[in-house]
C-alpha cells in the first residue's frame, strides 16, 4: 500500500468519514504547502503525547485534574453523566451548567461488545461513594442504546441513596408531529407539562 492509500485508510477510520471523503481531504492536504501540512502533523502529534482522560471525569486535558474538575466555583454536589467528551462541550456551549460531569467513554452495546466493563462505571461509583455528588444527571443519548446505558447507570446507583434524573426528552421546537418518531412522541406524551 503506497503513501496515499495509507493516508485514505487512516482517515476513513475516524467517525464520519467515509473513503469519499477521506480520499478528498487526503487530495486537498497534498494541494496544501508543505508547512500547514507539518503544522497539521505537529498539532496531532502534540495532542497524542500530551491529551490524556482527566483522572476524576475524563475529559480529554492537558492538566490532572481538568479545568472543569478543578474548578472551585462548580458545584461538585450536581454530575452530568455523559457517554463521550464531545457531549460536555454541547452542554457547556448551549447551557449555563455549574455543575460537574462524568465521561463514560461510550455506551452500552452488546452487539458492538460494549459491555458494562467497558465503561468508567466504576469511575462513577467511587466519586458517588464518596459522599459529596447528591444529584446524577443522566445525559445519554436518546438512542436505543443510550437508553440501555441510562437504565443500567440508575440500577448501578440505585443502592447510593442519590438523586438521579435524565434529561427531559420531547418534541423538538421548530418540529413537525409527522416527522417525529414514535419514541420521541412517547416520551412528549408522557412527560407533558401543564400549561401555565
Amino acid at each position: 500500500m503506497g503513501a496515499i492509500d495509507s493516508l485514505i485508510t487512516e482517515l476513513a477510520r475516524l467517525p464520519g468519514i467515509g473513503r469519499k471523503t477521506a480520499q478528498r481531504l487526503t487530495f486537498h492536504l497534498l494541494q496544501q504547502p508543505r508547512e500547514q501540512v507539518d503544522r497539521l502533523a505537529q498539532a496531532l502529534a502534540t495532542v497524542a503525547e500530551s491529551v490524556a482522560p482527566c483522572g476524576t471525569c475524563g475529559n480529554p486535558t492537558e492538566v490532572q485534574p481538568c479545568a472543569i474538575c478543578s474548578d472551585q466555583r462548580r458545584d461538585e454536589a450536581i454530575l452530568c453523566v455523559v457517554e463521550e467528551p464531545a457531549a460536555i462541550a454541547v452542554v457547556e456551549r448551549a447551557t449555563d451548567f455549574r455543575g460537574r460531569y462524568h465521561v463514560l467513554g461510550g455506551r452500552l452495546s452488546p452487539l458492538d461488545g460494549v459491555g458494562p466493563e467497558s465503561l468508567r462505571i466504576d469511575g462513577l461509583l467511587a466519586r458517588v461513594r464518596q459522599g459529596a455528588v447528591r444529584e446524577v444527571i443522566l445525559a445519554t443519548n436518546p438512542s436505543m442504546e443510550g437508553e440501555v446505558t441510562a437504565t443500567f447507570v440508575q440500577q448501578v446507583l440505585a443502592a447510593s441513596g442519590v438523586r438521579v434524573t435524565r434529561l427531559a426528552r420531547g418534541l423538538p421546537m421548530g418540529g413537525d408531529l409527522e416527522y417525529v418518531d414514535n419514541v420521541t412522541l412517547a416520551h412528549a406524551l408522557t412527560a407533558r407539562q401543564e400549561v401555565p
